[in-house]
């Protein structure tokens, strides 16, 4: 029987998530537990696995769910080191040294890991410079959040502060516009200005932006919407916010 997870390890399982540890190779990987299946991907996984010289364990589809806690584990799991993050002084180098207009995301409050892991996932696709969330009142960047992002958090330049405000007062003496997505806010996204240093600030599924952060954004602005039900998913209205930044972007 394969052992749970140490206090310095976790357990990420799943096609996506172990592959694209693989690929990144941001985390230490100690050992790959797959089944006895010769599928394509598995054995791309454990392809990888041996180039790297990591250890793969052959073990049984039900050994592989009291591992992972899952049913859903595809077949395939491992034992890996914690997600590196970026530190934010790093980040504000690489905001002011690139050429590129940064684009960033920031998240107050958004506690729901498949919320995060999707946003993750979108912010990745959008091209984003950085993704900002707290430390308390967030989803940390667990194998959940890696599974719901299909992997993407693996390669998510993720950086975690300890104070939002002060963080997104660091971001404006960097050259950083700051803007707020509320359904209460004046502007449209579609009228709003997204090119130039950007940071696109998206609250969280029950209570949205906080007042002291909603406070030091520069613009407020909503997505239009038709009908009476007046509230999306955070992680959807992150993404259409994301790509109306992105369009405007790729003129």
């Amino acid at each position: 029987m394969p052992s749970r997870k140490t206090s310095q390890s976790e357990i990420i399982w799943g096609i996506h998530s172990v592959l694209e540890a693989l690929n990144a190779g941001r985390r230490q990987i100690h050992e790959v537990f797959v089944v006895n299946d010769k599928t394509a991907r598995l054995s791309d996984i454990t392809g990888r696995a041996a180039a790297r010289k990591i250890a793969v364990r052959i073990t049984s589809p039900d050994e592989l769910k009291k591992l992972t806690g899952s049913g859903r584990h595809q077949g395939v799991a491992a034992t890996v080191g914690p997600l590196p993050l970026v530190e934010f002084s790093t980040l504000l180098d690489r905001i002011e040294s690139t050429p590129s207009d940064p684009l960033l995301l920031i998240l107050d409050s958004v506690e729901d890991p498949h919320n995060l892991g999707a946003l993750v996932r979108t912010a990745l696709c959008a091209g984003v410079t950085g993704i900002i969330i707290p430390r308390d009142r967030s989803a940390p960047p667990t194998p959940a959040v890696s599974r719901a992002s299909a992997g993407a958090l693996e390669h998510a330049p993720l950086c975690q502060v300890t104070n939002l405000v002060q963080a997104i007062k660091d971001l404006k003496k960097s050259g950083v516009w700051i803007i707020g997505l509320d359904r209460q806010g004046k502007t449209s996204i579609y009228d709003t200005e997204l090119t130039g240093p950007r940071a696109l600030v998206i609250g969280g599924e029950d209570t949205g932006i906080r007042r002291l952060v909603a406070e030091h954004c520069d613009f407020m602005c909503h997505i239009p919407q038709a009908g009476r039900f007046n509230s999306l998913n955070a992680s959807v209205a992150g993404a259409v916010a994301l790509y109306e930044a992105f369009r405007q972007r790729q003129k």
